[in-house]
């Protein structure tokens, strides 16, 4: 048994010692004070052996200093070079970062505080590339989102220049529905840099939840009166407390995702109840639902779980993601749930003052 443990326990130490880098063997200290203190005395403890060396097989003390001197640097220098080498890292990797890579990372192998500097860099490197990738995302997708009215009514238009069309009410309503969709797009890039800037301030007061309700669900239908919506708010007279512009605006959107992926005929559900966090409101739809794996992107800017149905419904990706901002400045809670046998079950949650 003894042996078996002690086997073992020699097993982990070799694991450990084959990552250890050789060039920096002062890795495992964890203080830089204390590395610099090592340095110290093993360049001293190096030069009075050397010294002593020399004298001893009759040396010239005055080669033998020199000999311990040369000792002592080339021992200083090798390991100096392994206490700053994250720092030549970061240099080289802030030079990248310059030039638009920021794919580079630095070794965080140092328990010091250059090894924290390190893991921080590294951080700091992640969230600049996510940065960096969302920014890309976002004008590819402000690029195709604005094109695709643009070109249609530039269609459109050019089809009554030549007379190839008429100037008809089905030709004007559908470059009035482009239009629309336009003035939509550009409303949401508004209230979504508002919001992230922070520049939107909440006007919070105490309002009833119904009348918010019924407001949301009455400007849905005129746009989609072929989906039914129905409305529950359990007691009647519930009050939440936050932004009620705001909170509509959170209401409209989720009603809109509800609506365009429910089918025709079918109902939309909205609720709202006191809960132990405060007030809860939800939207139910009868669409196909959220994959799982997804649930965790719905809320990011242009994502559409189905990408193909949305573009022609004309959704561009960024309600769920204003939605998300608002609640988040209330201090409340936004996710969807899966609704049996189908469907999905938005739930937000408004916290008390």
């Amino acid at each position: 048994m003894i042996r078996r443990l002690f086997n073992r326990r020699l097993a982990i130490d070799v694991e450990q010692l084959r990552h250890i880098d050789i060039r920096r063997p002062l890795d495992p200290i964890p203080s830089i004070k204390l590395k610099l203190g090592f340095v110290i005395a093993a360049a001293v403890a190096v030069t009075v052996f050397v010294f002593w060396i020399g004298v001893t097989i009759g040396v010239w003390p005055s080669i033998s200093g020199v000999l311990a001197a040369v000792a002592a640097m080339l021992l200083v220098f090798f390991l100096s070079r392994g206490m700053t080498r994250p720092l030549r890292e970061m240099a080289a990797a802030a030079d990248a970062m310059a030039r638009g890579d920021y794919s580079r990372r630095v070794t965080t192998t140092s328990h010091d505080e250059v090894g924290t500097l390190a893991r921080a860099f590294n951080e700091m490197a992640s969230e600049l590339a996510e940065t960096d990738r969302v920014r890309r995302d976002l004008v590819a997708n402000v690029s195709h989102e604005l094109r695709t009215p643009i070109t249609a009514l530039q269609v459109a238009l050019e089809n009554l220049v030549d007379g190839v069309a008429q100037a008809d009410p089905a030709t004007f309503k559908t470059m009035l529905a482009q239009v629309e969709r336009l003035g939509r797009l550009v409303q949401q890039l508004l209230d979504l840099s508002r919001l992230e800037a922070g520049v939107v301030p909440l006007v919070r007061e105490e309002f009833r939840v119904e009348p918010l309700l019924e407001h949301a669900v009455r400007e849905q239908q005129l746009h989609e009166p072929s989906v039914g919506v129905a409305v529950l708010v359990e007691p009647t007279d519930l009050t939440a407390d936050g932004d009620p512009e705001r909170v509509h605006q959170v209401v409209a959107n989720l009603l809109e995702n509800a609506v365009r992926f429910t089918p025709s005929g079918g109902t939309v559900e909205v609720r709202a109840r006191r809960s132990d966090l405060g007030v809860t409101i939800e939207v139910l739809d009868e669409g196909p639902g959220i994959p799982e794996t997804e649930r965790a992107r719905v809320f990011e800017r242009f994502y559409r779980a189905d990408a193909a149905r949305a573009a022609t419904d004309g959704g561009a990706g960024l309600g769920l993601a204003i939605a998300r901002w608002i609640v988040d400045l209330h201090g409340g809670d936004i996710h969807p749930e899966r609704r049996e046998p189908h469907g999905c079950r938005m739930v937000v949650t408004l916290p008390r003052t």
